[in-house]
């Protein structure tokens, strides 16, 4: 299941039932999960350690250097939950500091020519499209689907069941459960149609769209917002989230 014609460390270890093809480069320091799939060409570097069933194709980087002018060699990883795919020449850069990771959860499927940078968080069952670049200390919560093209400035956060459309450019916290569009981003609309497929109650949608409303289409102040909120719609845990979420924000919300 493994080609003599991979490089593999010594040092590295490779779990049961993986396969390994030829030209596939694989460092030391390094751990790979049972059942992993590496295409040719792929490299798996040192720092990085895979969980079980993850497919990485041809040209993918996993563990590269930091392009971080803070990085001084320190030693770092990347740490990658279960079932993910990483298509052609994905990129993900390990963490900047000693002791620290990049982290991609489980069920997630990076698309070609993606870019994942230092000390990202990425959550469980997200799609990142065709060419999306994430910068670094970025946080992605579970569910968000990135379509291609798309530029996320470092330090912002994708709020759980987001949608970000093409070319989008990310500079501030994208909310969740909302349709975010054009460069740069603007809010659009609840992401009604996913939220429905989860089966979120129709009623609990009417309420996050109604809360959306008063952040976003009434000349409300966020706080003032938030407080109308908390004082005029009935709660549920997704509206707790949305509360949570956005007074927790450093850098402010798209709007």
């Amino acid at each position: 299941m493994i080609s003599p014609l991979a490089y593999i460390d010594p040092q590295a270890k490779i779990g049961d039932q993986c396969i390994v093809h030829p030209f596939a480069y694989i460092e030391e320091g390094t751990e790979i999960g049972d059942h992993c799939t590496v295409m040719p060409y792929a490299s798996i570097l040192k720092g990085t350690r895979l969980g079980r069933h993850n497919k990485i194709y041809q040209g993918a980087v996993l563990g590269a250097i930091p392009q971080d002018f803070n990085f001084s060699g320190d030693d770092s990883s990347v740490i990658v939950g279960d079932y993910n795919t990483i298509r052609e020449h994905v990129v993900v850069n390990r963490a900047t500091y000693h002791g620290e990771a990049t982290r991609i959860g489980s069920h997630n499927f990076l698309m070609e020519g993606a870019h994942i940078s230092h000390d990202v968080q990425l959550g469980d069952h997200c799609v990142i499209g065709y060419g999306t670049k994430i910068a670094g200390d970025s946080i992605i919560h579970n569910h968000v689907i990135s379509s291609g093209g798309v530029i996320v400035h470092p330090g912002c956060r994708l709020g759980s069941w987001s949608l970000i459309q093409s070319g989008s450019l990310i500079y501030k916290d994208v909310p969740p459960y909302v349709i975010v569009g054009k460069n740069p981003a603007a809010y659009y609309k609840v992401n009604a149609v996913v939220l429905a497929h989860q089966n979120i109650p129709e009623s609990v949608i009417r309420h996050i769209a109604r809360a959306y409303r008063l952040i976003y289409c009434n000349n409300n102040s966020i706080e003032d917002a938030l407080r109308k909120i908390e004082q005029q719609i009935p709660m549920s845990d997704e509206i707790r989230h949305i509360i949570d979420f956005i007074r927790k924000s450093e850098k402010g919300i798209i709007r």
